[in-house]
């Protein structure tokens, strides 16, 4: 993404202005199991059934995760008789990933190291949920 000017950044809007899609579409990616699909799926296009091999997760897990992927327009389904073969929506997507790597090699154990999001942080998020 090529951004021209000021008006094309979002942080130049005022505070929460026009961010609820950058909020979903970094939410979509959140998960570590989405994110697992969407390398994947970065590599070609692939069914229900290889993600499940490949990653290794439960086939529910995947399906749901496919279908909120599909809901947010980042995957799409191409049937192919009683098959659907899932791939990418949008080359733009890889570009992101890309930028991500590349952002997070320059910041080091930063991120993993961050008090809020950190890997502390999602492991005791996951903690509190089992003890509620």
């Amino acid at each position: 993404m090529t951004m021209n000017s000021m008006e094309d950044c979002l942080a130049s809007s005022p505070p929460g202005a026009g961010l609820d899609p950058a909020v979903a579409l970094f939410h979509s990616l959140s998960d570590s199991a989405r994110l697992a699909i969407v390398q994947r799926l970065a590599g070609g296009e692939a069914r229900v059934a290889d993600l499940i091999s490949e990653l290794g997760l439960a086939q529910s897990t995947v399906s749901a995760h496919v279908a909120c992927l599909r809901d947010c327009g980042l995957v799409v389904g191409r049937p192919q008789g009683r098959q659907v073969f899932y791939s990418l929506a949008r080359p733009e997507l890889m570009d992101l990933l890309a930028s991500a790597e590349t952002l997070l090699a320059a910041t080091g154990n930063a991120v993993a190291l961050c008090p809020n999001y950190g890997a502390d942080a999602v492991g005791k998020d996951a903690n509190e949920e089992v003890g509620r």
